[in-house]
């Protein structure tokens, strides 16, 4: 997967999501976060986009130590030629998150210099 290094220094990378199976997929950059141990964090934008539907509402640590609640979702992903359900963390940011679960078993090399960035 190709995806590129933003003028601000964000590694982004191009995402395939869709709600289910019939659903149109949608295309959005995601930013990789390495900081995140979960799947993918999603703005609500994102989520009314795909129609996604509200699911269980979690307990979470941030980096800081304390802990919050957050809403849960699940959507798609197509993730190296195949179609995978993930768990979705719903948030009021502007750019979607991508987590170390999703990085697992996947070499990952950005190149600042380049402003490229490539996941195999």
């Amino acid at each position: 997967m190709i995806g590129k290094i933003d003028r601000e220094g964000r590694a982004l990378l191009p995402i395939r999501l869709r709600a289910s199976p019939q659903a149109t997929p949608t295309v959005v950059d995601a930013w990789i976060d390495t900081g995140f141990t979960g799947d993918l964090v999603l703005g609500q934008a994102v989520v009314a986009q795909l129609g996604l539907v509200r699911g269980l509402t979690i307990r979470a640590l941030l980096a800081d130590g304390s802990e919050v609640s957050l809403d849960t979702l699940t959507c798609q992903i197509e993730w190296f030629g195949t179609w995978t359900e993930v768990e979705v963390i719903l948030n009021s940011g502007q750019f979607p998150l991508l987590g170390v679960n999703l990085l697992r078993g996947r070499i990952l090399l950005a190149d600042y210099a380049a402003n490229s960035l490539t996941l195999s």
